[in-house]
C-alpha cells in the first residue's frame, strides 16, 4: 500500500491546484522529471512514459558517478522530490539503480575474473545483487521486479529478466543434465554458455 502513496503524492501536486492555477500545470523539464519518477518507480511502463524515460536516459555523463549524479538532479526537479525522506530516498535510489538493475545491466556488471583478463574461461556471472539493487527495487515507493539469477556461477550462471525466470531455469537445467550426462554426472563441471 505505500507503494501507491507516491502515485498520490504526485498527482496531488498536480489535481489539488486552483481551476485558475491548472492553466500553469508542470511544463518542460519539471513535468518530465515528474513523469520519470512515477514511470520509473513501476515495473510496468506505458507509452506515455516514453518521452520522459527519453530525456531521463539522455543523460550520460562520462564518468557513471557524474550520470548518477545529474540524473538525479534532473528528478529533483519535481516538486514532490524533496517533499519529505521518503521520496529523497526514492529519487536517490532511481537515481542509482534504474538502467543498471535489468538483466543485461547485471550480466555486464557482475562478471568476475580469476587470473588474466584475456582467458575468457577464468570468468562468471556472481549471483550477488549489488545493493544499489536492492535498494531500487525494495524502496517503500517502487514496484520494480528484480532481475533474477539462473543457475550455478561455477556453471554458467546468470541474470534473467524475472518474467523470463522460469523458462531460463528449465533451459539451464535442461543442458545441465546434458553436459552432466556427456562428461560423466557432473565430473566435468563444464561451464555452460
Amino acid at each position: 500500500m505505500k507503494r501507491y502513496q507516491l502515485l498520490f503524492a504526485l498527482l496531488a501536486s498536480f489535481v489539488a491546484l486552483p481551476a485558475s492555477a491548472q492553466d500553469n500545470l508542470f511544463t518542460g523539464d519539471t513535468r518530465l522529471a515528474c513523469e520519470a519518477v512515477l514511470c520509473l518507480s513501476s515495473g510496468t511502463r506505458p507509452s506515455e512514459c516514453a518521452p520522459s524515460l527519453r530525456r531521463y536516459f539522455s543523460i550520460d555523463a562520462r564518468k557513471l558517478s557524474d550520470t548518477i549524479k545529474e540524473r538525479k538532479n534532473f528528478l529533483q526537479l519535481c516538486p514532490a522530490a524533496s517533499q519529505d525522506d521518503n521520496m529523497r530516498a526514492l529519487v536517490n535510489d532511481i537515481a542509482n539503480g534504474a538502467g543498471r538493475c535489468d538483466a543485461a545491466s547485471l550480466n555486464a556488471s557482475t562478471m568476475v575474473w580469476r587470473g588474466r583478463f584475456d582467458d575468457s574461461g577464468n570468468r562468471y556471472i556472481s549471483n550477488r545483487l549489488p545493493s544499489h539493487c536492492s535498494n531500487y527495487a525494495n524502496n517503500a515507493y517502487t514496484d520494480v521486479p528484480l532481475a533474477r539469477y539462473v543457475g550455478d556461477p561455477e556453471r554458467g550462471g546468470y541474470w534473467v529478466e524475472a518474467s523470463r525466470y522460469e523458462e531460463a531455469f528449465a533451459e539451464y537445467n535442461r543442458l545441465l543434465a546434458e553436459q552432466d550426462q556427456r562428461y560423466g554426472n557432473g565430473n566435468g563441471r563444464e561451464v555452460l554458455r
